[in-house]
């Protein structure tokens, strides 16, 4: 059966993942700004309620993904917490000027991750040539690449993702991601032959506070996962 990765912003959606069938969470903070790093807090809680994998992303902000040394740095304290407390592996990503992956300190975040897993997130998307830095990861030793395929979303990018998904040959696991519902899945599935989705699934949920100033901008809703779209979703992908 195809594995379903469920994009997390909050805890309450790693539990209805969990819930809905899902094979395993990448947990994030800040929808806004594509995911950054969670808590210590809110990473620490889930990985105790939470029963299926748990890969949180590493991302120290939200922007480009070319870090400093003081950003390297922060991200090597979280990875070595991820660690600690049991975590399956980490979603992560890093590039030089150029747009390139950076190999060098990619291998160093494998090496403080093991025997944490590491997912390649959509910096991949970012790169000048899926093909070169799609042999760049696998030399680096990940495990997957979250990919739209270089487009907006994956369904989109769907013929870049079954060559890259070829051109892999088992070696690392291409992972479709971006745009991905139960009404497109299924094509997906066909022509890509990933064994392997990402999706957030996401809605949003009506904040509980009943008052809201006009004068500011309103911050009352959060994203929360569907429940229902992830069962469609698997239904789909499984059928």
């Amino acid at each position: 059966m195809a594995i379903l990765e469920i994009c997390a912003y909050n805890i309450q959606s790693a539990l209805i993942a969990e819930k809905a069938g899902a094979a395993r969470v990448e947990l994030c903070a800040s929808a806004p700004e594509g995911g950054i790093t969670p808590s210590p807090g809110t990473l620490r809680l889930t990985r105790e309620k939470l029963s299926i994998q748990l890969y949180p992303i590493i991302r120290p902000r939200g922007g480009d993904f070319l870090y400093d040394d003081k950003e390297l740095a922060i991200m090597r304290q979280d990875i070595l917490f991820c660690r600690s407390i049991g975590c399956e592996g980490i979603s992560t990503g890093v590039q030089l000027a150029n747009g390139y992956i950076d190999t060098d300190r990619m291998k160093r975040i494998i090496e403080w991750a093991y025997p944490m897993q590491v997912t390649c997130h959509r910096v991949f998307d970012s790169t000048p040539d899926a093909f070169r830095s799609l042999e760049e990861l696998i030399a680096c030793g990940c495990e997957r690449v979250l990919t739209s395929g270089h487009a907006t979303a994956a369904p989109e990018g769907t013929a870049l993702l079954a060559k890259l998904v070829e051109q892999a040959a088992g070696r690392i696991i291409i992972m479709p991601g971006a745009g991905v519902r139960a009404g497109n899945i299924k094509a997906l599935r066909d022509h890509t032959k990933a064994t392997e989705f990402h999706t957030s699934a996401k809605k949003m949920a009506e904040s509980g506070v009943s008052f809201h100033n006009p004068s500011i901008r309103d911050t009352g809703d959060v994203f929360v996962a569907d429940e229902e779209e992830i069962r469609s979703i698997l239904k789909e992908l499984n059928s």
